[in-house]
């Protein structure tokens, strides 16, 4: 008998008001059976809109490991920040290199993981707690 992969969903949103602004972000991490598992939003305090968006990826891929997943599908309506991790665009911003050095090092610690551009409007969730943690100005998690 085989087992069932354990696939996990990852819905990343960064938010920066003003850009630059007032930033944070929401990760919404679905299992396999397509339930939340874990939110997560984050204050970042004054930052950019790409730089937002990959503090919520790499806080979702952190996220991921110990859930130990066979796969993973992360899902942004950033498509700078998509194409970059594709190898489509350069990483030409100095403040984004580390960011996207980290979150390539934790994808290939992770194994299969697979980052896909969505429409902002199939990426509500995540939006929502991005907006939520800059208004609170905090990290707030709920499981």
């Amino acid at each position: 008998m085989t087992r069932r992969s354990k696939v996990l969903t990852i819905y990343t949103d960064g938010v920066a008001r003003g850009n630059p602004g007032e930033g944070g972000y929401g990760v919404i991490i679905k299992g396999s059976d397509g339930n939340i598992v874990e939110e997560i939003g984050g204050y970042i305090g004054e930052t950019t809109n790409n730089f937002a968006e990959y503090s919520a990826l790499v806080t979702g891929l952190k996220a991921s490991i110990k859930y130990r997943a066979d796969k993973i599908e992360v899902y942004s309506d950033s498509e700078l920040m998509v194409r970059q991790l594709n190898g489509v665009y350069k990483v030409k911003s100095e403040s984004l290199i580390p960011m996207y050095k980290e979150a390539k090092s934790i994808m290939s610690l992770l194994g299969d993981v697979k980052i896909t551009h969505i429409p902002r409007e199939k990426n509500k969730e995540a939006d929502i707690l991005a907006n939520k943690a800059v208004d609170k100005k905090m990290r707030t998690e709920v499981r």
